[in-house]
C-alpha cells in the first residue's frame, strides 16, 4: 500500500531547521508543490515524490508589520516568493525594516529582488506549543 504522506510537516520544518526547502514533485503534471499538502495543488493528484528545491526564488510582495500580534517584535517583514522551481512561498524577510518606511517608492524596489531561503526560530507565545521556526529569506 502506498504510504499517502510522501512528505510530511514534521519533515519539511526539519529539512528547513536544515536550510533545506523541500518541496512534492508531481509524477502527473510534473509541477511543485510547497509547502507540502497531501496532494498536487496544480492537479490534485497523490502520486508525488519528495524532492529538494534550491531554495532561490524571487520577492513577488511584502508587507511590513507594525503592528504585530501578542509576543512578536514590531517592525518585520512577511514576503511571499516565487522560488525559481515554480511555487509561491510565505515566509519573514530579513532586511532592515527602517529602510522599508523611508519611502514608498524606494520599498517598492525590494519587489523582483532575488532571495535564497534559510530558516529563523520565533519564540514561544501563550498561543502556541512552543517556538516556531519560518522560512527566511535573504536578499542576495
Amino acid at each position: 500500500m502506498k504510504e499517502y504522506y510522501v512528505l510530511t510537516a514534521k519533515d519539511f520544518y526539519d529539512g528547513l531547521k536544515e536550510d533545506k526547502l523541500l518541496g512534492l514533485r508531481c509524477k502527473e503534471c510534473g509541477q511543485i508543490t510547497c509547502p507540502p499538502l497531501p496532494t498536487c495543488q496544480w492537479c490534485g493528484s497523490i502520486d508525488l515524490e519528495k524532492t529538494e528545491l534550491s531554495g532561490n526564488g524571487e520577492i513577488l510582495t511584502f508587507t511590513l508589520t507594525d503592528v504585530p500580534p501578542e509576543g512578536f517584535e514590531p517592525h518585520y517583514i512577511v514576503c511571499l516568493v516565487r522560488l525559481d522551481e515554480g511555487p509561491t512561498i510565505m515566509g519573514r524577510l530579513d532586511y532592515d525594516a527602517e529602510k522599508v518606511t523611508v519611502k514608498y517608492e524606494r520599498s517598492q524596489e525590494l519587489i523582483g529582488k532575488k532571495v535564497k531561503a534559510g530558516h529563523v526560530v520565533l519564540p514561544a507565545d501563550k498561543y502556541s506549543m512552543g517556538e516556531k521556526l519560518v522560512p527566511l529569506f535573504k536578499v542576495v
